[in-house]
């Protein structure tokens, strides 16, 4: 019982800050734009990522889609965290690490709702 109100939690909280970071993304945000400027991505492809993220945080709120949203998020998360180690940006890397791993668990503890 524990797992799940933990797990269901997790689960808000990630569909809450990838909701934020996805519409930061798809608005342009300047430190969004600021931060994949140094990947050299231009304005469309931030708009990509972040239309993939928010598709990726609406497909983790439904038990059909669930494992495949989360591993769409994750791979996201993944992207941005090789991308800031290929600028050597150690820093930038670890700030990525728990969102990742936050994925991961999800994954891992499956849908909160579902019975097993």
């Amino acid at each position: 019982m524990m797992i799940r109100i933990f797990t269901a939690v997790l689960l808000i909280v990630v569909v809450i800050m990838g909701f934020k970071q996805g519409i930061a993304m798809f608005n342009g945000n300047e430190v969004v734009l600021e931060m994949f400027g140094k990947f050299n991505f231009s304005r469309f492809w931030v708009k990509v990522l972040g239309g993939l993220t928010i598709l990726a945080v609406i497909m983790v709120l439904f038990p059909q889609t669930y494992v495949v949203g989360n591993v769409l998020m994750a791979s996201l998360i993944l992207l941005i965290l090789c991308l800031q180690l290929s600028i050597m940006d150690i820093r930038g890397a670890m700030i990525e690490v728990p969102f990742l791993l936050m994925n991961l668990a999800l994954i891992y503890f499956q849908y909160p709702t579902v019975k097993k």
